[in-house]
């Protein structure tokens, strides 16, 4: 939608932009990088792709059937 497009122009033109979100679809469609956070700490750093194949984020956050 809209925001994506945002954050999109935004990120082409060099800008950096934070999101908190509990979309995770939505979110890491549109991310360089993502923080996955648990209970006030990091849980996971990285690419979306990494955060997708990280075990803890899928056993926390995602489940064994979720895909972009």
């Amino acid at each position: 939608g809209e925001i994506q497009r945002i954050v999109r122009h935004l990120t082409e033109r060099g800008i950096g932009v934070l999101i908190t979100d509990h979309n995770v679809r939505e979110t890491l469609g549109i991310c360089d990088r993502a923080y996955i956070l648990n209970e006030g700490t990091v849980l996971a750093q990285g690419s979306p792709e990494s955060i997708l194949a990280n075990p803890d984020v899928r056993r926390v956050y995602l489940g064994d059937t979720f895909r972009l």
